[in-house]
């Protein structure tokens, strides 16, 4: 529920990764609460849309979660453009899944919103005993590159309501201040028309 007085934001919200990193668990986890433990590959792209409210203002996401099979990727610049918010996930025990999301944030820079709201996020924590990227190499790579970090675990739902948070914070913090709605999908959309047509 929005809060009386609080300014309303709707975002939309791309989660990019390689498959099997934990995309669709995460979101899940966080829309509905529930953790699957066989989830089906995505086709494409799944649509879910969540209310977050905090204290700074009330956060309606339009998440749009990609498949992270390479024959999808030539979609994926249709599902991040005029993305408010990205996530690029990856799982601790694959090296190759850290060095693709290196790889997303990277064509994240040169093709998405400016603005964008950033998270590397370090899924599967729960798998520590078989790790392979450790939680330094994760946060040098995100200081690096304007984003902020945070290790999850969809299985056990640690730390998933924690970032799902903070993109709403960061989100709040990025809005204009005054009261009522404003949608950051357009706004961003808007923006992106403008450098496209200055910039050629």
């Amino acid at each position: 529920m929005a809060r009386p007085g609080n300014k309303i934001i709707q975002a939309k919200l791309v989660v990019l990764g390689d498959m099997g990193t934990g995309k669709t668990s995460l979101v899940l986890r966080f829309v509905k609460g529930q953790f699957v433990d066989h989830q089906e590959p995505t086709i494409g792209a799944a649509f879910f849309t969540q209310i977050l409210s905090l204290a700074e203002a009330t956060v309606k996401f339009d998440i749009w979660d990609t498949a992270g099979q390479e024959r999808y990727h030539s979609l994926a610049p249709m599902y991040y453009r005029g993305a408010a918010a990205a996530l690029v996930v990856y799982d601790i025990s694959s090296m190759d899944t850290f060095t693709r999301a290196k790889q997303w944030v990277q064509e994240l820079h040169r093709q998405g919103n400016k603005n964008m709201v950033m998270a590397l996020v370090a899924n599967k924590s729960d798998l520590d005993a078989k790790r392979e990227v450790k939680t330094e190499e994760g946060e040098k790579f995100s200081q690096e590159n304007g984003m902020f970090f945070i290790e999850t675990s969809a299985k056990t739902a640690h730390n998933t309501g924690e970032l799902f948070h903070e993109i709403g914070k960061r989100l709040a913090r990025a809005a204009p201040s005054k009261r009522g709605g404003m949608n950051l999908l357009n706004e961003t959309q808007d923006r992106r028309r403008r450098l496209r047509c200055c910039t050629g």
